[in-house]
Order: C-alpha cells, then sequence, then structure tokens
C-alpha cells in the first residue's frame, strides 16, 4: 500500500503578488507598453530575418543542414501567425470597447 502524504504548506502555491495599479503612474504603464510591444515587434522581426538569411544561404549552397533551415521557417511562421492572431484579438476588443453604451 502506498502512503500520500497531503500538501501542508499552502505558501509554495499562492500567486505571486501584482504591483498595485495606483503604484504606476498612466504615462509609467504606457511606456512600459510601449516598449514591450516593441520589443515584440522586433523579436518577431527578427525571427523573420534569421529564416530569410538561412533560407537564402541553403539556396547558394552555403548550409548543409536542412533541418536547421526548416527549423527556423516553422519559428518564423509561428511566431507571425501568433502576432497576427494577437492584433485580431486586440482589433476585436477594441470593437467590442466601441459597441459599449455609456
Amino acid at each position: 500500500m502506498v502512503n500520500i502524504t497531503p500538501i501542508t504548506n499552502n505558501a509554495a502555491i499562492q500567486p505571486p503578488v501584482a504591483q498595485h495599479a495606483k503604484d504606476v503612474t498612466p504615462n509609467e504603464a504606457h511606456s512600459k507598453f510601449a516598449s514591450n510591444l516593441k520589443q515584440a515587434i522586433e523579436n518577431v522581426n527578427e525571427t523573420q530575418n534569421t529564416s530569410n538569411d538561412m533560407t537564402k544561404a541553403l539556396a547558394n549552397g552555403e548550409v548543409d543542414n536542412l533541418h536547421e533551415v526548416m527549423i527556423a521557417s516553422e519559428k518564423s511562421s509561428v511566431t507571425m501567425q501568433t502576432t497576427i492572431e494577437v492584433r485580431n484579438k486586440v482589433v476585436e476588443a477594441y470593437k467590442e470597447i466601441m459597441r459599449m453604451q455609456v
């Protein structure tokens, strides 16, 4: 027979404490959001550029490993699709907010 011991320390399960909204000014929140968005778009662009460079190198015979090129291509594709879906959700949320009656 197997003994199962209960979890007695609930401190390990507690969610992290979020910073209160009143501690952050609207200007700080705006600049944080803008920098995070810019960084995310730069990462997507970097992934696209890496994929393009590796594809060109494969076409020129400079790369022997097709697997690496395909992995970079798929990463690029998934990253772009994710970005497009996030954009679509943001536009959908904006439209929903605009339809609300105040």
